[in-house]
């Protein structure tokens, strides 16, 4: 099972770089490494018709954000973890320490 990696994750502070939507900026929503997209805050709004239903009686149009290609993304800050939150070096390096009367 392999992970692809990506430049940018959610929570990301990025910028069009290319393509219609070129010079403008928001925040990742989501990231779908499969298909090499990225959902950005603001960005390429499109119109989703949904059938009527309990919660639309009359139907809706609802209007939410498209993906876009990873690639016309450029990172521009990295979202700031969050206070308690686990660091990449708190995993690694410490390893339990044994008291002196275990042996192996």
């Amino acid at each position: 099972m392999n992970r692809i990696k990506h430049h940018v994750k959610k929570g990301d502070q990025v910028e069009i770089i290319s393509g219609n939507y070129r010079g403008s900026s928001g925040r990742i929503l989501a990231v779908f490494p499969g298909k090499q997209r990225v959902l950005v805050e603001g960005v390429r709004i499109i119109k989703k018709h949904l059938r009527k239903s309990q919660d639309n009686p009359s139907g809706k149009v609802a209007e939410r954000e498209g993906p876009i290609h990873i690639s016309n993304v450029r990172l521009l800050e990295r979202e700031k973890p969050e206070k308690g939150a686990k660091s990449e070096t708190g995993k690694k390096g410490k390893r339990p320490e044994r008291s002196e009367g275990t042996s192996k």
